[in-house]
């Protein structure tokens, strides 16, 4: 067998499949504005804020928990909460009684009260939605599932942008975007094309 074949969740006996939306909570990460233009704008972040809007919908109509994460580096930057630029999209925008977790770090769980309200719920699966897919997304997956999380994360709900590769060249968003997804699937979550691909 081809060791791209198998991954550790498999090796380890962990589900395959994603829990039910119903026995979820779903986390928003940083779907800020801030991702939407200028130097920060990522590749594909319209059809991705879309995708999780759809969530979003899905979620309130099912009742359960959502927790949206906003990102603040301070003002000035690109994540300035303050500001416009750092505002949380009006398309999967809060509504009352959603919590907002202001953050620092990529871990959304870093400096904030995040676990303490996922254990106030008494839920143990989370679908992790959002942005960047390599870092905010990919640190906040990683860490919930060092915390005892069952994870999800569906693809089209995250997007990326390219960076400069060790060698001087350019790594594409889409190569980033599928290599950080496989990289969480072979173990941190389970990795779905996108939100239908989760069972009421």
């Amino acid at each position: 067998m081809s060791t791209a074949s198998i991954t550790l969740r498999q090796i380890s006996g962990r589900p395959a499949g994603p829990a039910r939306l119903s026995e979820s909570v779903l986390v928003i990460v940083d779907a800020q504005n801030t991702y939407r233009s200028g130097i920060m704008q990522l590749t594909g972040v319209e059809p991705a804020l879309d995708e999780c809007a759809r969530l979003l919908a899905r979620a309130r109509a099912l009742k359960i928990p959502v927790i949206h994460v906003q990102h603040d580096a301070g003002p000035g930057t690109p994540y300035d909460v303050r500001a416009g630029i750092g505002a949380i999209a009006d398309e999967v925008a809060p509504a009352a009684g959603e919590p907002v977790v202001v953050k620092h770090y990529p871990n959304s769980f870093v400096g904030t009260d995040l676990d303490a309200r996922l254990k106030a719920t008494g839920v143990q699966n989370l679908v992790v939605a959002g942005f960047m897919t390599h870092m905010c997304i990919n640190s906040t997956a990683r860490g919930a599932f060092n915390l005892g999380y069952g994870v999800t994360v569906p693809a089209a709900a995250t997007a990326t942008r390219p960076l400069p590769a060790p060698d001087d060249g350019v790594i594409s968003a889409a190569a980033l975007q599928s290599a950080a997804l496989a990289a969480l699937g072979d173990l941190f979550a389970v990795v779905v094309p996108d939100g239908a691909a989760i069972p009421d």
